[in-house]
């Protein structure tokens, strides 16, 4: 999928000043419709769906639904499980443009990915007090990059909390291995399901503290897809299963170097030391011909996030990258606006260019993970900054940067600093 994109300058789009639109409710035909449109696409993965405690859900009563997020046959699943209840789904802003219309029309509920502001809980609000509509979120706010869940945000158990609605929870197993955001979303063979649970009454709620309520949607998102894909005996034969996995894997654990490896075919190798390591059809690493560090993606993951950590702690991480600049202030294009440098250290995001005139800053602490994102809308990798007013996507020039190591350092950062004011 591709996005409009325009190129303009940067004191004139930051002039722009959108005005805010009322949520819709989800209009029954294009529900019936976007139903009809994703049953091909369920009947090819053999889609199935376990439901447990649906039954204390009434047909007509709102609730809240938090979805895990792997790939574009979420939407699809989310629109045959639930039909015909209307749902207005929290969806990040960058999809509504160029299609501002239908999006609207279909139920959605534009947000900005990580940032902060009491907008988004009024228009959830509107939608289940006034519209009597139920309220779909993706508490990962993106699509999960290497198979686990996204850091979630301590604010859920406070929105519980607000909206004092039953609580639905839909986990799906094989969406990411269907279509995986690293591998440019080239699909594969794969079946899915998903496991649609009442989870909280609005006595559950009204029960149990914040952080117990956080605790219990953590739970419910510890999913591992590799680990799953193992332990379910699920082969993926696809000759390219590991083109662009180096995305995630961005070191080497052989000779330590950053943005050497390659993913192809199946294979990730560092062009720095020439290890090779496979990624079987059971989802596992095996080193070809040496000694395997690391038998997963998530332990190789966990270990580049120890060494992000490390060196954050020694006064080590820091990046000042060249980087085309592109900004989204509406829902009618993506503005090409130049290019500049995007600096990140223990202070958090400086983005300046755009020949002086743009100049942005973003704290370590003004939120808990960014949008790091691959192969955004077919363009390139992005780093995504920005407030509520305005969003940056910085695209790295150099092959090198890991925008992914920038959202560990991110997450990691914001910890730090967090335990350490």
């Amino acid at each position: 999928m591709k996005v409009k994109v325009k190129e303009a300058n940067i004191e004139q789009v930051l002039a722009i000043k959108p005005k805010k639109k009322r949520v819709k409710k989800p209009n029954i035909i294009f529900r019936t419709l976007l139903k009809i449109i994703s049953l091909p696409s369920l009947m090819s993965v053999k889609f199935k769906c376990e439901r447990v405690g649906m039954e204390r859900l009434g047909k007509k009563e709102q609730c809240l639904i938090l979805m895990n997020h792997s790939s574009f046959i979420d939407l699809e699943i989310l629109s045959s499980i639930f039909y015909p209840r209307p749902i207005n789904i929290v969806t990040t802003f960058d999809a509504f443009i160029g299609k501002d219309w239908l999006m609207r029309q279909i139920g959605c509920l534009e947000t900005k990915k990580f940032t902060t502001g009491a907008g988004l809980l009024r228009d959830m609000s509107y939608a289940l007090n006034k519209l009597k509509t139920s309220i779909l979120i993706f508490p990962e706010a993106g699509y999960s990059l290497d198979g686990r869940a996204t850091v979630l945000p301590d604010s859920l158990g406070k929105c519980l909390k607000f909206f004092k609605v039953p609580v639905v929870t839909v986990i799906t197993d094989g969406a990411f291995a269907r279509q995986p955001l690293y591998n440019n979303l080239r699909k594969r063979k794969v079946p899915v399901t998903a496991k649609m649970e009442y989870l909280f009454s609005p006595e559950d709620i009204k029960e149990k503290s914040v952080e117990q309520l956080n605790a219990i949607i953590r739970e419910k998102f510890s999913f591992d897809n590799f680990k799953n894909q193992k332990e379910n005996g699920l082969i993926i034969a696809d000759e390219n299963r590991a083109e662009g996995l180096h995305r995630v894997l961005y070191k080497c654990p052989n000779c330590l170097t950053e943005g050497e490896t390659v993913g192809a075919g199946t294979r990730v190798t560092c062009k720095h030391c020439q290890k090779e390591y496979e990624l079987t059809e059971l989802g596992e690493i095996q080193a070809v011909g040496a000694d395997t560090e690391f038998s997963s993606v998530s332990e190789w993951v966990d270990w580049e996030r120890d060494c992000v950590k490390r060196e954050i702690e020694g006064g080590r991480y820091a990046f000042n990258e060249p980087v085309d600049i592109r900004v989204m202030v509406d829902t009618k294009t993506i503005y090409s606006v130049g290019e500049g440098a995007l600096k990140h250290d223990e202070n958090g995001f400086v983005l300046t260019g755009c020949g002086g005139k743009l100049e942005y800053k973003q704290s370590a602490t003004a939120i808990y993970t960014i949008n790091a994102d691959f192969y955004w809308y077919q363009i390139a990798d992005t780093i995504n900054i920005g407030d509520l007013n305005v969003q940056y996507f910085c695209f790295p020039k150099s092959d090198k940067v890991s925008v992914f190591k920038a959202r560990l350092a991110t997450e990691e950062l914001y910890k730090l600093k967090r335990q350490n004011p």
